[in-house]
């Protein structure tokens, strides 16, 4: 393998060796299912998504693990107040993210388990803790003991004087810095039977169990936003590894959707759902956009920064179908070295992006030239690249919209392309008023003229 990737507990970039030969093995922390999805929340699914695709892609069978946390105090909090039972909320709301990850053409991981469905585990996870001298039970909380494990703060950094896990504490916490594994059974709530009375997990508990029970003791990568980093993630590695088990080996992590330098949260009421978005533009334009920035790095939000990433997206688009419709076809072809070497460097999205747009500019100067061969040469090298970051023209996902956009467009490119020709026409007799009234007519409908050596060319503006 020649993947790097970056891991957050060694802090350095390091070559990826899978722990069994051509097999990866992948969890990435899903959803919290208490609402509507926004862009924010699925950024981690497309971001990882490129990191599944790329580990196929380079000939390894991919086990990849994403749950949801469908048992939680927001969760049982908004469906009490909405007088809603909880478990009708958290699959409302398991939908939405599943409609949202569909639209944006996120693979289906390899299984999607539920925190309820694994209570189980669960128990027998806390029972290993407390055999082991790392937990124990407090008037029907278990809690882990945090000081009984002195690796704690490896994976955040964090300084065990300065943690605090943002949790009231118990009456039976030992420590104020103890979190908790499972929680006392509370009148109203769901509960579950156990040897310490009956409760329901506490939420790092379940990730542990989840990824244990579905990907072995020990697995490749664990996945998930930044803001997880600390206490999440950390109280994860913590309990799985004072069980006993080497748990991830890896751990990536992908960076927030900002809006004015904050993270995207419905607290701040920043929130731009995938629904409202995709108003504006298409699916697999909303997906580039989320992916085309270094999965690592802060995305800051804005309506020009969408748009531009629309265009940018359509451009590439445009000339993948020109080429199809003047050849009639344009089969998946090879990723160039370029392209290989950018995503191989920590799946650097941004790099391989200006390869595939360098690309694009040749295969235009072969459609200009009537080199046809070369254009689908190179809208087949286009067509790999793009698929690999999920946003392929004609893959089967966006058939629908590619298939029925086409058509529509061609229909408007016999009317728009007309209007061109009487610009060009007054342009030429320097009759500015009509050519002006025709660059504004097409304005108004959301069209984009731009002037080019070859004469005009003509776009939809985003979300069009």
């Amino acid at each position: 393998m020649t993947l790097r990737l970056y891991d957050t507990e060694s802090r350095a970039v390091r070559d990826f060796e899978p722990l069994v030969p051509g097999h990866a093995s992948v969890y990435l922390c899903g959803a919290t299912v208490q609402g509507e999805p926004h862009i924010g929340h699925v950024r981690s699914g497309v971001a990882f998504d490129v990191l599944r695709r790329w580990l196929t892609a380079k000939g390894l069978d991919v086990a990849f693990v994403r749950n949801v946390t469908d048992i939680d105090d927001k969760i049982l909090r908004k469906a009490a107040e909405a007088g809603r039972p909880w478990w009708e909320w958290a699959s409302t709301y398991e939908r939405a993210f599943n409609r949202a990850y569909d639209a944006l053409g996120v693979l289906p991981p390899s299984v999607e388990p539920r925190a309820t469905g694994h209570v189980t585990q669960m128990v027998e996870l806390i029972q290993r803790l407390i055999d082991a001298g790392h937990a124990y039970a407090a008037d029907g909380d278990v809690y882990f003991d945090v000081l009984s494990y002195p690796q704690y703060g490896a994976l955040s950094g964090h300084r065990i004087d300065d943690v605090h896990q943002g949790e009231s504490a118990g009456l039976g916490k030992r420590d104020p810095r103890d979190f908790t594994l499972w929680k006392a059974e509370k009148p109203g709530e769901p509960s579950w039977p156990t040897p310490w009375g009956r409760g329901r997990p506490g939420w790092h508990l379940e990730c542990s169990a989840m990824a244990g029970f579905y990907l072995g003791s020990t697995f490749d990568i664990h996945c998930g936003g930044m803001d997880l980093v600390f206490p999440h993630h950390e109280n994860e590695t913590a309990q799985s590894r004072a069980a006993g088990d080497g748990f991830a080996r890896y751990w990536l992590h992908n960076g927030w959707v900002t809006m004015g330098g904050e993270k995207m949260s419905k607290s701040l009421g920043n929130v731009l759902s995938i629904p409202n978005v995709l108003a504006r533009v298409r699916p697999q334009e909303l997906r580039y956009y989320l992916g085309s920035a270094h999965y690592r790095s802060m995305l800051e939000y804005s309506d020009d920064a969408l748009a531009e990433a629309a265009a940018a997206y359509r451009g590439l688009e445009s000339f993948v179908l020109k080429t199809r419709d003047r050849a009639g076809e344009v089969p998946v072809g090879t990723w160039t070295d370029a392209f290989a070497d950018a995503l191989d460097d920590d799946l650097g999205v941004p790099k391989a992006l200006a390869e595939i747009h360098g690309r694009r500019s040749e295969g235009n100067k072969a459609l200009d030239n009537g080199d046809l061969d070369e254009a689908v040469r190179i809208a087949s090298q286009m067509r790999s690249m793009m698929g690999i970051l999920g946003v392929d023209p004609l893959d089967e996902h966006w058939c629908t919209t590619t298939d029925t956009g086409s058509a529509a467009l061609a229909a408007l490119d016999v009317l728009v392309t007309t209007d061109l020709e009487r610009r060009t026409t007054a342009r030429a007799e320097k009759n500015w008023a009509v050519a002006d009234e025709v660059r504004d007519r097409l304005a108004a409908a959301g069209i984009e003229v731009t002037d080019t050596p070859n004469g005009p060319e003509w776009s939809l503006k985003a979300g069009q």
